[in-house]
């Protein structure tokens, strides 16, 4: 009994491992060739010719990845782990030490030596423009068959680029996770194979994975300054801190429906994901969409009140396990109903029934137990409605 109070007392303490580490990102990327005529492959070094799409990224998350302060927060709360620099700041010139092996199966400790060439500039830009074009001593891009001052290789597709740090797997012996713990990729090829949730669900094919389509909208215009207009794709990434991507990928109908109860009436309120082939919210599990449904008298004092809450449920100790997913699926829609009396026999009747959806990126226990003082709001209102509860 000893020895078990032991091991479940290290298990509430320990270094949090939520994830395996794939060969995919247990090294940051080589930058060893660097193609004529780039110096530092800072992204001002694009800028020169790209300036259009320079200036999208600079306003993405992607660029903000490693200076995020949630991320920082977050990152320092969880001991700094060196793989997480992997994709926040992907270039192995953008990190303090080179990684030059590990001290243990799993890849979580290490070996690591003073990087010479490390540029503190070039780790401010988080997820840069190199980070996911430079490959091997080429720039890639789907276009080849344009003159560039540089090496140009045309990748597969796009999708390629999105799948190192977007899909993280969860298959440890201590871990029971139905999806990977920031699962997007995953969550897509499952919606696709069952139309629900498919244990253990795996990326089979990533070029229909659909990514960019939706985050890197076509536009037409010249992909380089002076250039031809042709069909190239923005790269903004929007997401879940973007309110208007939000709601562009979430329908929501509130109305009063026939119901079979003497005396009441029903309000129903219907949310369909009809914009996002993965969950609707999706990445880490602190994001969460809050559905309030309310009666409200004539002073708008609140006279019942539903709380629901779309969120992916896990215990993370002493061991992990991923207990229930109410997020929303595409094209499955999920309904919520509240019901006012036709008559409240002599009391005042409600005058307005209410219903408000919000987008959480942090749960505030969440935020409390890290210390994040937060200066940007984490939640955002996606939608509000009013009936007025008229007499009949």
């Amino acid at each position: 009994m000893l020895v078990l109070a032991v091991f479940l007392g290290w298990r509430f303490v320990r270094p949090m491992n939520i994830f395996m580490v794939t060969d995919a990102f247990e090294r940051p990327l080589s930058t060893t060739e660097i193609p004529v005529p780039f110096r530092t492959l800072r992204a001002e070094e694009c800028a020169a010719c790209h300036s259009a799409i320079y200036a999208e990224w600079r306003t993405s998350i992607h660029s903000q990845a490693w200076t995020d302060p949630y991320f920082q927060v977050d990152w320092e709360f969880d001991r700094n782990q060196q793989i997480c620099k992997n994709c926040h700041i992907p270039l192995d010139r953008q990190q303090e030490h080179l990684v030059l092996g590990f001290r243990d199966k799993e890849k979580w400790k290490p070996v690591l030596e003073p990087n010479p060439d490390f540029d503190p500039l070039l780790q401010q830009e988080g997820v840069t423009c190199t980070a996911c074009h430079l490959h091997e001593g080429n720039i890639i891009g789907v276009h080849g068959d344009t003159p560039a001052p540089h090496p140009v290789k045309v990748m597969d597709y796009p999708d390629q680029l999105c799948v190192r740090c977007h899909v993280v797997e969860g298959d440890r012996w201590d871990t029971f996770f139905r999806l990977p713990p920031c699962g997007t990729v995953a969550e897509i090829q499952s919606i696709k194979q069952s139309g629900g949730l498919n244990d253990k669900a795996a990326v089979q094919n990533i070029p229909e994975l659909g990514c960019v389509q939706c985050h890197m909208p076509l536009v037409e215009r010249p992909a380089a300054d002076g250039s031809g207009i042709r069909k190239i794709r923005q790269h903004i990434w929007r997401g879940g801190h973007d309110p208007e991507m939000v709601k562009s990928g979430l329908k929501v109908l509130f109305e009063e429906t026939r119901d079979q109860i003497p005396d009441m009436r029903t309000f129903t309120l219907t949310l369909t994901n009809v914009g996002a082939a993965h969950y609707l919210p999706t990445g880490t599990p602190d994001r969460y969409l809050s559905v309030h449904l309310r009666l409200l008298d004539t002073n708008g004092e609140v006279v019942k009140e539903q709380a629901h809450t779309l969120k992916r449920t896990i215990i993370w100790r002493p061991f992990i396990v991923d207990l229930w997913d109410t997020r929303l699926p595409r094209w499955q829609p999920r309904m919520y109903a509240i019901e006012s009396p036709v008559s409240n026999k002599g009391q005042a009747r409600p005058a307005v029934v209410e219903a408000v959806v919000r987008y959480h990126l942090l749960d505030e226990k969440r935020r409390k137990r890290i210390g994040y003082e937060n200066k940007e709001p984490i939640a955002y209102e996606v939608f509000r409605q009013q009936l007025p509860l008229e007499d009949i």
